[in-house]
C-alpha cells in the first residue's frame, strides 16, 4: 500500500462522503459496453450483479421503494471476503453520515415534545455556553445546526485523531491499521461519553479547543458542512430529554419504526454479522467507532433501512404519523435556508440535515471502509438506498465508489422511471 498524505485522507473523510457526483459513469461500470435497458427487477438484480463481479466492491445491499411498496431488495458480493460470507439484507453496516438523517428526525421529535424550537438558543439548552469567539454576539440557534450554518466547523489535522477510536483487541499492526495509528493519529480506546467529548471541543479550557472550529460569520450567513456541530445538536437531545442520545433514537426513531436491528451504542451492535469494512479487497480496517457518534455512528441493515425509507416516502406525501404528527414530518423536509446560501454544487436547500437536489431528498455517507446513500423523492413518490462496505474516503478509493454509485443510482433511476 502505498504512502498517503495525512491531510488529503483527512479532508476527503471530512468533505466527500456528503457531495453527489454528477458524471454518467454507466461506461466505466460495463467495460465500455452497451447494456440492455433496465425494466424489470430481474433486469435491476442482472446488472448489480455484473457490477458488483466487476468493479471491487466488497458486498452491498440496495433498496428502492415505490409508493407503499418495496419493489427491489437485494445485496451482493461479499460481508467477509476471506471467509467468503456473502453480503444479506440482514448484515449490519455502519451508515456513516447518513446517520445525520435520524439526527433530524430526533429534533422533528424534540421539537413536537416541546423541548426547544428551530429558533431557541443553544445556550438557552446547554449546560456550558458555546460562542464563537470570532462573533461573540452572534445567537446560534437549532435551525444553524441543523443546516450547518452555525459558523461551527470542523479542524481537518484534528478532527480523526480525536473523533475516531479503534475498538479494544483489535489488530492495528497491519498496514491500514498503522496507517490509522501512525499517520492519522487513532487511538486504540474506550469510548468517551459524549458531554465529556463535546466539552474538550467547546470549553476553552479542553484539549481540542480551537479557533479553527469557528468561522468569522455569524450564525445563518455562511453554508459549511460540520459534524461537530452536529454532534451538539444530538448532546442537546441528550441534555434537555434526560436520555442519553442513542436511547432517545432507539426509543423515539427506531422502535417505533421497528428496526430492532439497528443502533448508535457500540456495546449493542451484534459484530458477528456486521460487514468487514475494507480499504481494498486484501485491506480490511480494524472495528473503529466515533466518540462523536451522533454524526455517523448508527449502525443498520437493508431490512430495517427498508422500514426507514418507506415510513420517510409516507412522511414525504403526508401519510405517516408513525414518529411524529403530519406537521413535523412537513418541518423535517421543509426548506429551511434563502436560495444561494448552500452551494450549488452541494444541493439547493436543506431540510433537517436532509437536503434537496433536482427534486429529491437526500443524504450521503463515507467513513473507513463504509459508503452509503439515501434518497427519495420530495413527492415521496419512491426512493432507494445503498448500503456498503466499500471504503469511500481515501483518494483512490472515492474514485472508485462514486463511479459505482453513479452506476448504482443511474440503474436505479431507469429501473424506477419504468415501473
Amino acid at each position: 500500500m502505498t504512502t498517503i498524505s495525512k491531510q488529503l485522507v483527512l479532508l476527503l473523510i471530512l468533505l466527500l462522503g456528503i457531495f453527489t457526483s454528477c458524471s454518467n459513469d454507466d461506461d466505466a461500470i460495463s467495460g465500455g459496453q452497451q447494456r440492455d435497458p433496465i425494466v424489470t427487477a430481474e433486469d435491476l438484480s442482472a446488472y448489480l450483479e455484473h457490477l458488483a463481479n466487476t468493479n471491487a466492491v466488497p458486498g452491498f445491499s440496495v433498496n428502492v421503494s415505490l409508493g407503499n411498496t418495496i419493489a427491489f431488495q437485494e445485496s451482493f458480493g461479499y460481508a467477509n471476503i476471506a471467509n467468503q460470507t456473502p453480503y444479506t439484507n440482514q448484515t449490519l453496516n455502519n451508515l456513516a453520515s447518513v446517520s445525520k438523517t435520524f439526527l433530524g428526525a430526533a429534533t422533528a421529535k424534540a421539537i413536537e415534545q416541546g423541548y426547544f424550537t428551530l429558533e431557541t438558543n443553544i445556550n438557552d439548552v446547554l449546560p456550558v455556553a458555546v460562542i464563537n469567539p470570532k462573533q461573540p454576539n452572534g445567537s446560534i440557534k437549532i435551525k444553524h445546526l441543523v443546516t450547518h450554518t452555525s459558523g461551527i466547523v470542523d479542524v481537518p489535522s484534528t478532527y480523526v485523531a480525536s473523533n475516531y477510536y479503534i475498538l479494544p483487541g483489535e489488530d492495528v499492526t497491519t498496514s491500514i491499521g498503522s496507517i490509522l495509528v501512525n499517520d492519522l493519529g487513532m487511538q486504540q480506546m474506550q469510548q468517551v461519553a459524549l458531554g465529556d467529548y463535546l466539552l474538550e471541543i467547546f470549553d476553552e479550557d479542553g484539549d481540542l479547543y480551537n479557533l479553527d472550529n469557528y468561522l468569522d460569520a455569524l450564525p445563518g450567513e455562511t453554508w459549511a458542512y460540520s459534524n461537530d456541530a452536529t454532534t451538539l445538536l444530538g448532546y442537546i437531545i441528550e441534555y434537555v430529554s434526560g436520555e442519553s442520545y442513542d436511547d432517545y433514537v432507539a426509543n423515539h426513531i427506531l422502535n417505533p419504526l421497528q428496526m430492532f436491528n439497528s443502533t448508535f451504542d457500540m456495546d449493542a451492535v451484534n459484530f458477528q454479522i456486521m460487514a468487514t469494512q475494507y480499504y481494498d479487497a486484501n485491506s480490511a480496517f480494524p472495528r473503529y467507532g466515533n466518540h462523536g457518534y451522533v454524526e455517523g455512528g448508527l449502525h443498520s441493515n437493508s431490512d430495517d433501512m427498508s422500514k426507514y425509507l418507506l415510513d420517510m416516502m409516507r412522511g414525504a406525501r403526508g401519510e405517516s404519523g408513525v414518529l411524529f404528527s403530519e406537521t413535523y414530518y412537513d418541518l423535517l423536509f421543509e426548506e429551511q435556508l434563502a436560495d444561494g446560501i448552500v452551494p450549488h454544487q452541494f444541493a439547493e436547500n436543506h431540510g433537517l440535515f436532509w437536503y434537496m437536489k433536482d427534486g429529491n431528498l437526500m443524504h450521503g455517507g463515507n467513513s473507513l471502509g463504509v459508503s452509503t446513500h439515501l434518497q427519495l423523492r420530495q413527492d415521496g413518490s419512491s426512493g432507494f438506498f445503498i448500503i456498503s462496505n466499500m471504503d469511500g474516503t481515501f483518494n483512490e478509493n472515492d474514485i472508485k465508489w462514486e463511479t459505482v454509485k453513479t452506476g448504482i443510482s443511474d440503474a436505479i433511476e431507469e429501473f424506477i422511471s419504468n415501473n
